[in-house]
């Protein structure tokens, strides 16, 4: 994983789908608290901390099953 970071920033959002999963298992997981619900605005502040495209990782973590989002895209929960 840590051949992804430099200074602690993502440098890129791999391609591989593998790939991809397990930093998005990771980012999950070092990001957001399980019993937690989050606006898309502190979504979006917990992921620029890793990588400037926050809503292109979010949308990667909606479409993987790792966040889910409210119908009016209001609140987020981490499911695992």
């Amino acid at each position: 994983m840590s051949a992804l970071f430099s200074g602690g920033r993502l440098t890129a959002i791999p391609r591989k789908a593998v790939r991809r999963g397990q930093l998005l298992t990771h980012l999950t997981e070092t990001l957001f608290a399980r019993d937690r619900e989050y606006n898309e605005r502190e979504v979006d502040e917990a992921l620029l901390t890793v990588h400037e495209d926050c809503s292109g990782l979010r949308r990667h973590l909606v479409i993987a099953g790792l966040l889910t989002r409210t119908r009016d895209g209001g609140s987020y929960r981490r499911v695992r």
